[in-house]
């Protein structure tokens, strides 16, 4: 338990008034005028700039010079108590080298951490809660520390050792260190508020990135990316997903990670913590000794937000870091994004919605120009060739009554598949069973909702009849590979998707990108090679004939 804070100024708002208060409270206390001069000369030296860094070592500097001590330091507050940082003035780097790791807050240094108080022992080994020092440690006598209090918090402590002057510190010296502490605690005070300011500058620069990138028509999936990428930079993250979820299972709408879960990847939550976020709708908060899937690597803190929409909870935002926790500004920052990322997977569940009924209406238009133009023209056409056949009165020769018997059981076939097509094109991707040319369809749509680009789609052959159905899964999952690896990274303006059924089922998806990367990463393309095998057939990735990427999966239906 913390001791109430040592309170010698008290707090402050600026060094204007810490300044007032020491004139008035130094002037019968300090011995001499010029150390009243040079304690105001340092405070003012302390106080100038706002880099926190620079703060700390002026601070230092400041102490051990007005207080003639050999040595002196100043040790930041880490949240579990110990230190988090410890700046030091008067040990060479030699002497740096030989005693290791610096001090983590134990001993007369944790004291002060945990009884903010001042603390000065003319002889430091004498003092019960002194440790000793490490191997190659430079021998130290006389002590004084005090407490540096921000905002009414310790922020960590200034350490002085080796009063050279004199045998040790004096109550003088304890006096114009109380009042160097108060003023190094308001120049630490504006230097958080003007890191806050910048910090915040930042982050709202990124907002305002990505709603205009959402805004401004653009690729949906482009926009996600852009938030997950600068997420992860404004906050030193290891890993930073958008992920929608349905029921127990999760997809990646965006990644940004070197080795976490990618863009496009499903993620099975039934048994991860990760998943009470969604159906609680409250943000959580996951240290380094959880392990929730699949984020379960050693020293991971985990912060996952829900993406709250105007019908719910559509999925989370989950950001990934190595080894340093969230603080509660960092979390109400990735609250921010995380709206922003709901609203753009609320406008793209939007689009998709227009979209399938802009294709359901296009639907129904062909398929009535199918079946109203179409079949009836090549029964018409069936009708003639089978009179010419039954007309006794001018009978048709051998071989060409065979000929003419072949075309009409084609035409026949082709009515079939026609009909064929237009159930298709009146049934969804919710509709079961669905034919494979019908899942092929519906993975395009999925595919492109979110994309500037429309690949041009070509079905040659009897897709749905030739196609045995042990195939059907193998050629959805190659063509969701495929054609979202084209969408998302080649920089393609066009895409051609061609599939053909005849002696083999040939996918063919080329694109007019940046051509194969020197280092593909091989996860996708293997999937893709290990599925053809499988189906005893081949997957190439080449360049394209006039550039951009061509590839090629073939699996034979014999």
């Amino acid at each position: 338990m913390v001791e109430s804070v040592h309170r010698g100024y008290g707090e402050y708002e600026n060094l204007e008034d810490v300044l007032a208060d020491m004139r008035s409270r130094l002037v019968d206390s300090v011995a001499t005028p010029n150390r009243l001069r040079e304690l105001l000369e340092a405070v003012l030296v302390v106080g100038a700039g706002l880099e926190l860094d620079s703060i700390l070592q002026r601070i230092v500097q400041a102490a051990t010079t007005l207080l003639d001590a050999r040595y002196g330091a100043l040790g930041v507050r880490s949240p579990d108590g110990g230190l988090s940082e410890f700046v030091y003035e008067g040990i060479s780097p030699d002497e740096r080298a030989r005693m290791g790791h610096l001090p983590e807050g134990h001993g007369l240094l944790g004291l002060l951490i945990e009884h903010p108080r001042p603390v000065r022992v003319a002889h430091l080994g004498r003092h019960p809660a002194s440790v000793g020092f490490p191997p190659d440690h430079p021998p130290m006598d006389s002590f004084l520390g005090m407490p540096i209090i921000v905002r009414g918090r310790v922020f960590g402590s200034i350490y002085l050792t080796e009063k050279r002057s004199g045998p040790e510190f004096t109550d003088e010296d304890e006096t114009i260190l109380d009042a160097l502490a108060a003023s190094a605690g308001v120049a630490i005070d504006n230097a958080h508020l003007f890191e806050e300011a910048r910090t915040r500058e930042r982050w709202l620069t990124a907002l305002a990135s990505f709603n205009a990138r959402l805004l401004s028509g653009g690729s949906i999936d482009e926009a996600l990316d852009l938030l997950v990428t600068r997420t992860g930079d404004l906050c030193g993250a290891s890993g930073a997903y958008v992920m929608v979820v349905d029921e127990e299972d999760a997809t990646v709408e965006a990644a940004w990670s070197h080795d976490g879960p990618r863009a496009g990847s499903h993620l099975d939550l039934s048994d991860s913590d990760l998943l009470p976020v969604v159906r609680a709708r409250r943000p959580a908060l996951f240290t380094e000794h959880d392990r929730v899937a699949p984020f379960d690597t050693p020293r991971v803190r985990i912060a996952a937000l829900p993406l709250s929409t105007t019908s719910g909870v559509a999925g989370m935002f989950v950001v990934t870091r190595d080894g340093e926790g969230w603080t509660q500004d960092e979390v109400t920052r990735l609250g921010s994004m995380a709206d922003s990322a709901a609203l753009a997977v609320e406008f793209a569940d939007q689009q998709h919605r227009r979209r399938q009924l802009d294709v359901l209406a296009d639907r129904d238009r062909i398929g009535r120009d199918l079946h109203d133009n179409v079949i009836q023209q090549l029964f018409a056409t069936g009708m003639s060739l089978q009179s010419l056949l039954l007309d006794e009165t001018h009978p048709v020769p051998e071989s060409a009554a065979s000929t003419l018997t072949q075309t009409v059981s084609q035409l026949d076939r082709t009515i079939r598949e026609i009909r064929t097509t237009i159930f298709d094109l009146h049934t969804t991707g919710d509709d079961a069973p669905a034919s494979l040319r019908r899942r092929l369809l519906d993975a395009i749509g999925d595919l492109t909702t979110r994309s500037v680009l429309t690949p041009n789609v070509q079905f040659t052959g009897a897709i749905d009849t030739l196609v045995p159905t042990r195939i059907h899964p193998h050629a959805e999952a190659v063509l969701r590979e495929g054609l979202s690896n084209a969408l998302r990274h080649a920089g393609a303006s066009t895409v051609t998707v061609a599939i053909d059924a005849a002696d083999h089922l040939t996918i063919r998806i080329c694109d007019d990108g940046v051509g194969v990367p020197d280092n593909p990463r091989r996860s996708g393309l293997n999937n893709l090679a290990r599925r053809a095998e499988q189906c005893g057939g081949s997957c190439t990735v080449l360049p394209g004939a006039g550039g951009g990427t061509e590839l090629t999966w073939q699996v034979p239906l014999g």
